[in-house]
């Protein structure tokens, strides 16, 4: 062959190549609950590699903190028999899901990308429906963390706390000199946040378990539990009048900015820090909270694929999932996010001390038996037990309610869930 069929050949195939790739090509609507800038800054990064491989992202945000109303959008569209690419979704409801038979298989996926090496068996568990892929995992968040100003505690000469009496005696300290001690956000899912990083800590593995997952009637009106919320009451009056409605990243914001002296959240708060370019161990400390530095409260973000007719959308799901699990991502985007890699055997090297703590304490968790999955988080209970619980909490919480009524409320609330 001489050289000019050699290169029409070749051109030929270069054409050929790229009209396969095209027609594989497709697009991704991706409904998510990831607004704020450390978050947008994360699934940027999806989108990045997507639109690399000739797929289209269709950005399908909804604004809410813990997804809830990213759900009720989800629920009509698939409803209306209209469902998106890609949805993000977590724990039982998963299941749930599965349930309705609307959800496309990922097995080849795993099967390719050795899935069930790669991923701990209590992620990879809850990424299954009768025993197939249906989701993908992105990440794991610790719940049990509270963020620190140092610079507002040395003004106020207090020491971050590792117990609730320690805490007391900052937290006063902090009041006293002036400044807001506990930056907190008026929602109902943020205050079940702090509300079970108390219980696990106060209360040890087995008895969150008893009662943030099994939901046990007897034990959500123990002694133990009257105790808990005692300590969640207490909280209250650290906290500022604005507090009602306040966004998540917005009380971060208060802790970043030295107007507040701590924040109980899970660690998608320290995507915010880097956001605001502040150092850690500097500018900011990461501690578990008080009494809990044993425990792992994990949520586990994750996204499911609909069944779509589409065979482009269809070649689009299939690269989304792999891309998601492949190293590259897993780092690039738990950097920014603040969580850690769901897949094991990642390295180590482009991730903080605090990153590293939570690896650590992972893997340490799942040994002891104090790796538990987050009520708040939607990774425990199903929906209508954790909508149960929090409307008790939240009561308690804005109300004048006593905490001996409030566990006993909270029994009866789960009784009538069940």
């Amino acid at each position: 062959m001489n050289r000019k069929r050699l290169g029409l050949a070749v051109m030929v195939g270069l054409l050929v190549g790229l009209v396969a790739v095209s027609a594989l090509a497709g697009e991704v609507e991706v409904l998510h609950w990831w607004t704020s800038g450390g978050e947008a800054r994360s699934v940027a990064v999806l989108k990045k590699l997507l639109e690399q491989e000739g797929h289209t992202w269709k950005d399908f945000a909804v604004a809410g903190g813990a997804g809830d109303n990213a759900m009720t959008v989800l629920r009509s569209r698939v409803v209306s028999g209209n469902p998106p690419t890609a949805a993000q979704v977590k724990g039982p409801q998963i299941q749930q899901w599965g349930d309705e038979g609307v959800l496309t298989n990922l097995d080849a996926v795993a099967q390719a990308g050795n899935w069930d090496n790669l991923l701990p068996k209590v992620v990879a568990d809850v990424m299954k429906y009768q025993d197939h892929y249906v989701a993908v995992p992105v990440n794991v968040h610790r719940i049990n963390w509270m963020w620190c100003n140092p610079e507002v505690f040395r003004k106020a000469g207090a020491k971050i706390p590792t117990t609730w009496k320690a805490f007391d005696e900052a937290a006063a300290k902090i009041q006293k000199a002036g400044m807001i001690p506990v930056a907190m956000g008026g929602q109902n899912w943020q205050e079940a946040t702090l509300f079970e990083s108390i219980v696990v800590g106060v209360g040890g593995p087995e008895f969150y378990h008893k009662t943030m997952v099994a939901a046990d009637p007897a034990a959500l009106q123990s002694p133990k539990m009257v105790e808990c919320l005692k300590i969640l009451k207490n909280i209250k009056q650290y906290t500022d009048r604005d507090a009602p409605g306040r966004d998540w990243n917005l009380a971060t914001a208060m802790v970043i900015n030295g107007k507040a002296a701590m924040q109980f959240m899970g660690d998608w708060a320290k995507g915010e820090f880097i956001a605001a370019g502040k150092s850690n161990g500097v500018d900011y400390v990461a501690v578990p909270v008080p009494q809990s530095s044993g425990e792992f409260l994990f949520n586990v973000d994750s996204f499911i694929m609909f069944q779509v007719a589409d065979k482009g959308a269809q070649e689009a799901q299939q690269a989304m999932a792999r891309l998601i699990m492949e190293p590259r991502f897993q780092e690039v985007f738990n950097v920014n996010k603040g969580s850690i890699p769901c897949r094991l055997g990642m390295s180590r090297a482009a991730f903080d001390d605090v990153a590293l703590r939570s690896m650590d304490e992972f893997a340490s968790a799942a040994a002891s038996g104090a790796l538990l999955p987050s009520m708040a988080h939607e990774m425990a209970v199903v929906p209508a037990i954790r909508g149960a619980m929090f409307d008790v909490i939240t009561n308690y919480y804005n109300s004048d309610m006593k905490a001996e009524q409030a566990a006993k409320s909270l029994a009866s609330a789960v009784k009538a869930a069940i």
